[in-house]
């Protein structure tokens, strides 16, 4: 009974919106003399500026003001696990599609979303008048939900954690993008939010779990690859996630 009631719990979250993971309580993830605030500030750092923090730029931008309305994204997922018998399964490759509409203003969209396809549908969205990309939150709660099964824990720990991670372990650097056959200017997200948890000993291995993302405000919707990666002590993958925007929908 607790378990069934864990996934209906887990899988009614899949409705969540970026503000569901963005702390509130933000602090810069960078060093405070390099940390930035706003799309200003974030523009400039794209051109050799300040660099913003985790937070602003996962978060806080109207991530979605650069998608046509009537247009599809498409994002590539794919999860593969290393553990023998483990509750992952074989790999997974699959999609998750949004269909874009206006919303009330001119940074905001209607998004209807297909995550998954066949018998790995999973119920998400709509998400209405979204200046943000909720692919993100949808990346890290089908994450959450996998990993807190794994693990037996408390999703909102795991959760938690992510988020505290965003605000103190992140590192923000500048990196350049391929796409459709041009060089852009985005920036890597990358942190270890598990490292030195007290419950370490709990985790499995999973406490070094590396969460990389990658965006690029040129790019619609901005978010242009998500990863969550756990190695073995030997250098053997317990578990790889990652999403990636298709290119082919621009």
């Amino acid at each position: 009974m607790r378990r069934s009631i864990l996934a209906v719990a887990l899988s009614t979250a899949l409705v969540t919106t970026p503000s569901a993971w963005a702390a509130s309580d933000t602090a810069p993830a960078t060093a405070p003399d390099t940390a930035a605030q706003g799309s200003t500030n974030k523009d400039s750092a794209a051109k050799g500026g300040a660099v913003p923090s985790a937070g602003d730029l996962l978060f806080e931008q109207p991530q979605m003001k650069n998608t046509a309305p009537g247009s599809t994204l498409t994002y590539d997922y794919s999860r593969r696990s290393g553990i023998e018998r483990g509750p992952y399964g074989p790999p997974l490759n699959d999609t998750i599609k949004f269909t874009i509409e206006p919303g009330k203003s001119a940074e905001s969209r209607d998004i209807r979303v297909q995550m998954f396809s066949g018998g790995n549908r999973v119920p998400a969205g709509p998400f209405n008048d979204m200046p943000g990309n909720p692919v993100l939150s949808l990346f890290l709660e089908n994450h959450l939900k996998g990993l807190a099964g794994l693990l037996e824990a408390n999703p909102r720990y795991i959760k938690n954690a992510i988020r505290k991670g965003l605000r103190e372990k992140a590192t923000v650097t500048p990196t350049q993008v391929t796409f459709k056959g041009r060089t852009l200017e985005g920036f890597r997200v990358e942190m270890q939010p598990f490292l030195g948890d007290p419950l370490t000993e709990r985790m499995r291995g999973f406490e070094t779990t590396t969460y990389t993302f990658v965006v690029a405000p040129e790019v619609p919707g901005e978010i242009v690859s998500l990863q969550a990666r756990t190695l073995k002590p030997d250098g053997g993958e317990l578990l790889e996630e990652r999403l990636d925007y298709d290119q082919k929908d621009s």
